[in-house]
């Protein structure tokens, strides 16, 4: 199954944000540049999703879709068997894909000029998303130690005025991959709780967890947060069917989830009937075999792809524990971001994500995405020797 994540597949000209976007977006010329940013993957997904919307294709018919018990079934099974998460059908609400499930939340639980905490570096949008929904980002640092990130609660508390209503946290840690320990999740919801935060947690990373590392659901953790809690969950990362735009809002006290409710029928949502039935076929012991194979091939792609930049003085990628995102610190090279940019975008030819936009930690990173062919990767440690070869 493995060779499935290694056939080439041409995403250029297929309106793929990722691959299209390169020279609008980095300046890197479209035919001969390496997409690294967005996080989708570069394969096909699982054949047992392929075969659904075969299915849904033979059928022929798109009409308005009712039932979304074998859908929501689907999800308390994955996540019972692949996270020993036991989860009740009625949590379930859908929102068209993590992002929109996010701008739902801040939509719902705040108004503008709330401040709204997240720990920093930190995936981009959830700082994006509150400033363009005029909230107020408080950014409260990591800490890091060699190559790991530790959350810092004092430091926290300490940026704090009392006037905070949400909490947006990300387990996995998006863009350091940090798995982070059942204690320190617990950590966090008396945090949480000290300051009156409602706990936005963003898990859409759970499956890409690596060998040795136990991945724990923030509800498991501390269920005592049931209250204030909401978990963010797709299949879209682990399965790259970002594009059909399907996510879930899983939230086990009621009084949130009628709030949220009601928010989805005053905007007339209803999900996607496709993405419904892509998901439903994802979440079966035939994707789960699908999944086990891909985190195989990652593993071997995180491997050769460090080894080729941690060969570069100055340059070290930050063991992953989950995600196919290589988060790679640049600031031993004693150069400024534009400089280091500049060698990858243009010499490189390469785009990844800029780790600035990660907010205060990212200022000499950039993120690579892993998840694609092995010689593509491969392609990308030799450029990125070359962009720096004065240093050897």
């Amino acid at each position: 199954m493995r060779d499935l994540f290694n056939q080439p597949v041409e995403r250029r000209g297929t309106h793929s944000s990722k691959w299209d976007l390169l020279e609008q977006m980095f300046d890197v010329p479209s035919d001969t540049g390496l997409a690294m940013w967005t996080a989708d993957s570069d394969y096909p997904t699982a054949p047992c999703v392929l075969k659904a919307v075969q299915d849904a294709v033979d059928h022929g018919v798109f009409g308005y879709f009712a039932d979304l018990s074998e859908y929501n079934a689907a999800i308390q099974w994955w996540m019972k068997t692949r996270h020993g998460w036991d989860i009740e059908q009625d949590w379930i609400l859908t929102a068209q894909g993590l992002g929109n499930a996010i701008a739902l939340c801040i939509d719902v639980w705040t108004k503008p000029g709330d401040r709204v905490v997240t720990f920093n570096p930190v995936y981009h949008e959830f700082e994006q998303k509150l400033r363009r929904a005029g909230r107020v980002p408080v950014q409260c640092p990591l800490t890091r130690v060699g190559d790991t990130y530790h959350l810092d609660l004092d430091d926290a508390q300490a940026r704090l005025n009392g006037s905070e209503k949400m909490l947006i946290f990300c387990s996995p840690q998006n863009p350091s991959g940090r798995v982070w320990t059942a204690e320190e999740l617990k950590a966090v919801a008396e945090f949480a709780a000290r300051n009156e935060l409602l706990l936005i947690v963003d898990e859409i990373h759970h499956d890409l967890v690596y060998p040795g590392q136990d991945f724990v659901s923030f509800d498991i953790a501390a269920p005592e947060a049931r209250d204030r809690l909401v978990v963010l969950t797709a299949a879209s990362k682990t399965f790259n069917i970002a594009g059909q735009k399907t996510g879930n809002m899983i939230i086990p006290d009621d009084t949130l989830r009628a709030e949220m409710m009601q928010r989805l029928r005053a905007l007339d949502y209803s999900p996607n009937a496709l993405g419904l039935k892509m998901v439903t076929a994802a979440y079966s012991p035939e994707g789960a075999e699908w999944v086990d194979a891909q985190m195989a091939h990652l593993q071997g792609n995180r491997m050769i792809f460090d080894a080729a930049v941690n060969s570069i003085p100055g340059v070290r990628s930050l063991p992953l524990a989950s995600t196919y995102l290589a988060w790679v610190d640049f600031s031993g090279t004693g150069m400024e971001y534009d400089e280091i940019s500049h060698r990858v975008r243009k010499s490189a030819q390469i785009a990844p994500s800029p780790g600035p936009e990660f907010g205060p930690g990212g200022e000499t990173f950039l993120r690579f995405n892993l998840a694609t062919q092995i010689a593509r990767v491969q392609e990308a440690g030799r450029r990125l020797q070359e962009a720096f070869k004065d240093l050897q």
